[in-house]
């Protein structure tokens, strides 16, 4: 973070990853919560030396910078207040001669979380929204289950007979698979031998026992229950789009799995089967289509990802598909453990179910490890649709993912594409289609740009910067981008949008100028009405940008520098004020 990016954060509002800290003469206690709280969700900026006054965040200043600044790194390094030792990215600033911190607090990784102050893990913090709660018992048991060394579907159930809880013919149909996939290995045929040699079962002195991996894979009904006291998987079928359907209405049709998993996905395939986009037929010994086309394989990849991935241990939600006319939303108990730009990676990641995970990749079932989110993304954009959207949210330890059927590139947009005197090709074109219509604020950052079939970060930015180039974007930052204001204005014209009803992104202090702004005014005034008095950063941050994007004009365009000079809303920066009041509202 430089100081221009502070500044322009303080003139928004706190939230999920940013919160103020007055520390005048030393750290405030809460500031630890705030520590706990970024380390066990997403990571934070921790500002000290900023006050909120009347709804706004004011510059106050650090008094005593230094004990400041070595107490609270001196406590974050010992691990006595905290209970893990903490490195912090520090930024020093001074700001209209005052003294102001900025510390990135980093994520935390799974085996390290909860972090908890005074050695008492139930004053364990999470983030939501611009504050900082402390866990539930129910959120901390998930921390420490997924921060646990023995993996959860891993563990052995002495409680279940060995003889009694395997479904036999899940586990016949699994060992037909596995020698289908695997020829190189020699065939079990004895399906307890089988288990064993693939650590579903394990040997404890004279006792085999079943992981609970086993019984929720091969298990008969009521061990699967006795194991798993809530669905495996609740599937509903809702003939209405997403946006006109309310909670309280009936589903059309549904199911709800409390076979095991492997029963589970095969009577999901059969439904998914009466309402695919295309009639096919499937192999009943593999469950796979012939052809594979992409709207399957992103079904197949987000159903599985669902199945394989959620959270097992807990027990008080249950995953859904629901699938709408308009999308399909997979929502999952349990967080990816990586970022969604890592999730668009082809490599290997940390998961949560490693022996259900590899159950399915033995036979196939499953892309290549690491690959399955990068295959639904891949698949989806082959049906020229917009990219899937996720949440990965660690404050609830939740996971949806959605499949939106909805063209990437409109038919207004190709007409308009071919107005703007710009040879793209289909990367950058995909590019410019998602930043007008679909992103919000039209603003894109790389990892968007990677969801739509560009494999790599370093082919996302060259896109991106063919486009800066050709000045259809303009960079926010290295890795955020937003369209310049005059093709917005074109395409809203063009495409008969009216400006009120697609007001641009402002950046924060730009919009907290315009609100202020009332009739004619002078550069002097407008200062004032924001309580700044260097007059560069305000004319770089403030003003120049404003009338740059066409939200404030002079009143004596053609002498700049008149004394006479007074500045005033245009059209579009009413349009803009009054948007940001109704949102406040």
């Amino acid at each position: 973070m430089n100081q221009d990016d502070l500044l322009a954060r303080l003139n928004g509002i706190e939230w999920n990853d940013f919160e103020c800290k007055r520390a005048l003469k030393g750290v405030p206690d809460d500031a630890y919560k705030t520590v706990s709280a970024f380390a066990n969700t997403a990571g934070g900026w921790l500002v000290f030396g900023v006050s909120e006054q009347n709804g706004q965040l004011v510059v106050t200043g650090v008094e005593e910078p230094d004990k400041v600044q070595n107490d609270f790194l001196t406590t974050l390094r010992g691990g006595q207040k905290l209970s893990r030792a903490i490195a912090v990215e520090a930024h020093r600033f001074e700001i209209d001669g005052k003294q102001v911190f900025a510390f990135h607090v980093p994520a935390l990784p799974r085996l390290e979380k909860p972090a908890y102050l005074k050695g008492d893990p139930r004053q364990s913090y999470i983030r939501r929204g611009a504050g900082d709660e402390q866990c539930t018992q129910t959120e901390l048991e998930r921390f420490l289950r997924d921060a646990a060394q023995e993996r959860y579907d891993g563990a052995v159930l002495p409680g279940i007979p060995i003889d009694l809880c395997f479904d036999e013919a899940t586990v016949k149909w699994y060992q037909t698979q596995f020698v289908r996939r695997n020829p190189e290995h020699v065939e079990i045929i004895d399906p307890i031998e089988f288990l064993l040699n693939w650590n579903f079962v394990i040997e404890q002195g004279h006792d085999l026992l079943p992981t609970r991996a086993a019984v929720l894979l091969f298990g008969k009904g009521r061990y699967v229950r006795q194991v798993l006291p809530r669905p495996v998987l609740d599937y509903q079928r809702i003939d209405a789009p997403f946006d006109q359907w309310l909670a309280e209405e009936r589903w059309h049709d549904r199911y709800v799995f409390e076979e095991n998993i492997f029963q589970t996905w095969q009577g999901l395939v059969g439904r998914y089967m009466r309402i695919a986009e295309h009639p096919f037929s499937i192999d009943p010994a593999t469950l796979r289509r012939n052809d594979d086309p992409p709207d399957y394989v992103a079904f197949r990849e987000a159903a599985i990802n669902l199945l394989i991935h959620q959270d097992y241990g807990d027990h008080g939600r249950k995953p859904s598909i629901k699938l709408f006319v308009d999308r399909t939303i997979f929502w999952n108990p349990g967080d990816a453990f990586v970022t969604e730009a890592e999730l668009l990676d082809p490599t290997e990641k940390e998961v949560r179910n490693p022996a259900i995970v590899k159950a399915f990749r033995r036979i196939g079932l499953s892309d290549q490890a690491g690959t399955g989110i990068r295959a639904i993304f891949r698949n989806w954009h082959e049906l020229g649709r917009v990219p899937p959207l996720l949440r990965n949210d660690r404050a609830r330890k939740e996971f949806e993912l959605a499949l939106i059927n909805k063209p990437l590139v409109t038919d207004a947009m190709r007409r308009f594409r071919q107005t703007i005197g710009v040879n793209l090709t289909r990367e950058q074109a995909d590019v410019l289609a998602f930043a007008l219509e679909q992103a919000e604020d039209q603003q894109i950052s790389l990892t968007d740009i990677r969801g739509l079939g560009i494999s790599t970060t370093q082919q996302a930015k060259q896109a991106a910067d063919y486009l800066v180039r050709q000045q259809l974007l303009d960079p926010i930052s290295e890795t955020l981008f937003q369209v310049r204001e005059t093709l917005k204005q074109r395409f809203l014209h063009t495409t008969g949008q009216s400006t009120p009803q697609a007001t641009p992104h402002v950046a924060p202090q730009v919009l907290a100028m315009l609100v202020r702004v009332s009739g004619e005014m002078t550069r002097q005034e407008l200062m004032e009405s924001l309580g700044l008095k260097d007059r560069k950063h305000f004319s770089d941050a403030y003003q120049q940008p404003a009338l740059n994007e066409g939200m404030l004009e002079m009143t004596i365009p053609d002498k700049p520098q008149s004394s006479k000079q007074r500045y005033r809303l245009t059209e579009l920066g009413h349009a803009v004020v009054k948007s940001a009041i109704k949102t406040a509202e």
